[in-house]
């Protein structure tokens, strides 16, 4: 009797943790979505028909794997808390999301597997990438984008930036912003953010010294742009997101002290 008692609050209070976990629908539908998409991955390929002759039997490779994300894209949420971008990015009519995201008080939410195309740059390009989502990562940071980012989540970031980088092989120079692939659409992470201190630690391009730097009197700031990764179709929108990043300057001027910095920049871009 007491171990039927027992068996019994052991199931009470497991139905009362699962009814009370906000997101116990969502995860559901998170595992729905990936057993659905695993059963694609695990299709044989279709033959090929557009021609008369087609094999009758099919000859799988033994050489493959996941494809791997190549790019890191920071963002702030732009919103007002951690809570209110979960939500966001767990109803299906908003129709966005993120791989991770990084609380004020350096909570890491790792919401998507890395391998899975998170919905998270929109319409960007950066060089000649045009689907963005599909080669990146995306980490959104709790900060409704005029705050100074906290320690805390700094310090989190830092260790998960290491972490892809290790583990997928990101390039130094494929850590970059929102902003830097929709310069005309987006401001994030805002000009807080320490994107020198990343690059200290292996994560982004920065400039050296320019002051005795010797810039060509020919050196075109819009194709030095375009060299290192801006989409320069709207030249002004693009400078001014080289200069939020690089200066963390909001001013749409151009000087001899900013093309000094980018004609650095584009030097250890094509290194």
């Amino acid at each position: 009797m007491r171990s039927l008692l027992f068996f019994m609050l052991c199931m009470v209070l497991l139905v009362a943790g699962c009814s009370h976990h906000p997101y116990h629908e969502t995860n559901l539908h998170y595992k729905r979505q990936a057993k659905e998409l695993s059963k694609q991955l695990r299709q044989k390929p279709g033959l090929f028909a557009a021609t008369n002759k087609v094999p009758t039997q099919w000859v799988g490779t033994t050489n493959f794997n996941l494809r791997k994300p190549n790019y890191v894209i920071i963002h702030h949420t732009a919103q007002n808390s951690c809570e209110q971008t979960l939500k966001t990015f767990t109803l299906v009519r908003t129709q966005v999301s993120a791989h991770y995201v990084i609380c004020k008080d350096g909570m890491v939410h790792h919401m998507l597997n890395d391998y899975l195309r998170a919905w998270h740059g929109g319409s960007a390009r950066w060089g000649s990438l045009t689907d963005i989502n599909s080669s990146s990562i995306g980490i959104e940071i709790d900060n409704n984008g005029f705050e100074t980012f906290t320690e805390p989540q700094i310090n989190s970031l830092l260790v998960l930036l290491d972490t892809l980088k290790f583990k997928y092989a990101i390039p130094v120079n494929n850590f970059i912003g929102h902003a830097d692939i929709a310069p005309t659409r987006k401001n994030d992470p805002n000009v807080t953010f320490p994107w020198r201190m990343l690059s200290e630690r292996g994560f982004g391009l920065w400039y050296s010294d320019t002051t005795n730097l010797f810039v060509p009197e020919n050196f075109n700031a819009i194709l030095g742009l375009k060299i290192v990764g801006y989409d320069v179709r709207d030249s002004s929108a693009a400078k001014l997101a080289f200069k939020r990043h690089f200066l963390q300057d909001t001013t749409r001027s151009w000087n001899e002290a900013d093309q000094k910095i980018l004609y650095d920049i584009m030097r250890k871009s094509i290194l």
